[in-house]
């Protein structure tokens, strides 16, 4: 496939998830789209999927080869279950975490917070027992 061609499907690929467009998105996937692809503002489908809490999506995408560690844009976005697990979209945090993302992973590189950080930060009790049940854990912070 043609870069600009990729291009644009992955665009719009983006766009259908922030939509919740499910149609829409597996019509992408069938024409060639990437579902591990970023947008051009660097946001990758998974986690505009993950960030709205859209299971059905997110499940969509992972069998089409999204990768669930994989770090969105720039700035302001970063993995898939972290942006989950942040806004309690529990449904969605059990899709990635079925799809082989990884409870321990920190954002930023590794320099960054875990899921289980946002969750503990934000109160959200459920999602941070979802995330231990899947082997997350928190180090012992030092005085």
């Amino acid at each position: 496939m043609k870069r600009r061609k990729a291009k644009k499907l992955s665009n719009r690929l983006v766009l259908a998830v922030q939509y919740a467009d499910l149609q829409a998105a597996r019509r992408l996937l069938r024409a060639g789209a990437d579902a591990d692809r970023p947008d051009s503002h660097g946001t990758t489908p998974l986690y505009a999927a993950s960030v709205h809490g859209d299971a059905e999506i997110t499940d969509v995408l992972l069998a089409a080869g999204a990768d669930p560690n994989r770090e969105s844009g720039h700035g302001d976005e970063g993995l898939p279950l972290c942006a989950a697990a942040c806004w309690g979209h529990d449904d969605a945090v059990r899709a990635l975490l079925a799809g082989g993302a990884d409870p321990n992973r920190r954002e930023d590189g590794g320099a960054g917070m875990a899921p289980i950080d946002w969750t503990t930060q934000e109160g959200l009790d459920s999602t941070t027992e979802l995330l231990r049940g899947a082997g997350a854990f928190r180090p012992l912070q030092l005085i």
